[in-house]
């Protein structure tokens, strides 16, 4: 029996194809019972460590039940830690974005209106404050990466973990000592000696890449950024909400902020004490290896491809990265002047993306290799940016979301394609350099889309999300040329039969 999901168009290494034994049972249940209904209670029950086996033990141990086996199951797997660290950055970063406009609402420079005052002092601080948590976590999370590969596969989760507690204390103090807001730079370079997001996704990335088959490794991926994004949802829907919530005259933000500052420290522990990586042994690895095969074996690996990948990967991060740098910042200014409620709705607006690209990789894989897919996704950001150029009232802000559904599937298929080219042992290393890509590719659109929209804010603001747009058309042109150099993609894969 193949993996429940069969991707037909894809390059996979023959050595990758490995089971997990405890995988999420929420959401991959789910999306098995949706594709194969007639397996749903098999899988189920081979998803929770509970299919009889003729060595295995009893379905109960010791009169345990078996919703309490299920439950330890959960623990251990890293769907946990997503949740809790997605809740907390979600309240972190409504809290964050509110507090430095309520700093600089105040803020004046020579030469320009009050509005486009306030507006230079809030991008001048999510500049350098950007700058700062994507150039410093480089090389920590280098060093985290190459200990995954040695077998510490929590170290790029644990550590980050610890820099996320810590920053969002700092701006609680922050905000309940009226301290600078200044600060917060020093604790955006402990976050990112910690490794940051740099080191933190990549880790949870490999995880889940080790936990699939070759064949299912972008729905593996995609169903992380699935459930990513559905807590990203619920998150930001409430946030806006709890911002607003005064505990005992400390202040708007101080509810949400402690909040924030406890899930985060929630998942620190979690990833310490109950977090547990399924150690893949050589010979496991070699035997699954026999499982699969082409119609023509690959020969060495093509790194024109790679090159590709990567360029594409760089330029999309430098169109979305940009136009996401502005775009909170550019709904707290006339016409739109948006309230703490309606900013986490507009979050989870962004959110809802998770959501809808996962669908779009079920739907568009039955007819599209991983090339399609990535096209699609950058269609569909190119178009909903451009339209938010001209963006003057909320609800034509929805409706340019409404354009971007499928926008977050690239980077997980690029993700996939990726760790394809790669044995299992450079996992972290691969997957590490990408986002360190994406690092260089911050400290670059950060500093340069800040000053193009300061210097358009009052003839065309909507201009950074025009330029955008134009870099998302010239990050689809690597992708084609790939297409049109792998015509092996579209074989299918076919098992091996015999022992």
């Amino acid at each position: 029996m193949l993996s429940y999901f069969q991707f037909e168009q894809q390059t996979v290494s023959p050595k990758l194809w490995t089971r997990e034994e405890e995988v999420g049972v929420t959401v991959f249940s789910l999306v098995h019972v949706l594709e194969h209904p007639s397996e749903s209670t098999r899988t189920s029950a081979s998803v929770l460590g509970l299919e009889s086996h003729p060595h295995s033990a009893p379905e109960r141990t010791m009169g345990t039940p078996r919703w309490c086996q299920a439950a330890s199951a959960v623990l251990r797997q890293i769907e946990p830690i997503v949740v809790l660290e997605q809740l907390g950055s979600c309240f972190f970063d409504t809290a964050l974005l509110l507090v430095v406009r309520d700093r600089s609402s105040d803020a004046s420079y020579p030469g320009q209106s009050g509005e486009a005052s306030r507006q230079k002092a809030m991008t001048d601080f999510f500049m350098i404050y950007n700058l700062i948590i994507r150039f410093v976590p480089i090389l920590p999370a280098l060093l985290l990466a190459k200990l995954s590969d040695r077998g510490w596969r929590k170290a790029p989760i644990v550590v980050p973990l610890g820099g996320y507690a810590l920053s969002r204390l700092a701006l609680l103090l922050v905000l309940i000592l009226r301290l600078p807001l200044e600060l917060m730079f020093g604790a955006a370079v402990l976050f990112g000696l910690s490794g940051g997001y740099c080191a933190f996704w990549p880790g949870l990335m490999t995880l889940a890449s080790l936990g699939s088959s070759a064949t299912d490794r972008s729905k593996a991926l995609m169903r992380v950024e699935l459930l990513y994004g559905a807590t990203g949802l619920v998150g930001s829907l409430i946030s806006g909400h709890l911002f607003q919530v005064n505990s005992s005259g400390l202040g708007n933000g101080v509810v949400l902020l402690i909040m924030a500052t406890l899930l985060n420290l929630l998942c620190f522990i979690h990833s310490i004490v109950l977090l547990q990586v399924k150690q893949v042994s050589i010979s496991e690895s070699e035997e699954d290896g026999n499982l699969l095969a082409v119609d023509e074996a690959p020969g060495s690996i093509n790194r024109v491809n790679i090159v590709l990948l990567f360029a594409a990967a760089f330029l999309y991060d430098f169109a979305v990265g940009g136009a996401v740098e502005i775009l909170g910042v550019f709904v707290l200014k006339e016409p739109l002047s948006w309230t703490a409620a309606q900013v986490g709705y507009g979050n989870a607006a962004g959110c809802t993306i998770f959501l809808t690209s996962f669908v779009g990789v079920i739907l568009f894989r039955r007819c599209f290799g991983d090339v399609a897919l990535i096209l699609i996704g950058m269609f569909s950001f190119a178009s909903g940016i451009y339209f938010m150029s001209f963006v003057t009232a909320t609800y034509m802000f929805y409706l340019a979301r409404t354009l971007t559904l499928f926008a977050l599937i690239p980077m997980p298929t690029i993700r996939s394609l990726l760790s394809q080219q790669v044995p299992s042992s450079s996992y972290g290393t691969i997957l590490t350099s990408l986002q360190l890509t994406l690092k260089v590719a911050g400290l670059t659109y950060i500093p340069a889309y800040t000053k193009i929209y300061q210097r358009t804010l009052d003839w065309f603001p909507g201009f950074i999300f025009t330029l955008s747009s134009i870099f998302t058309v010239l990050g689809m042109i690597p992708i084609s040329i790939l297409g049109c150099r792998s015509p092996q993609s579209s074989q299918r894969y076919r098992r091996v039969l015999g022992d």
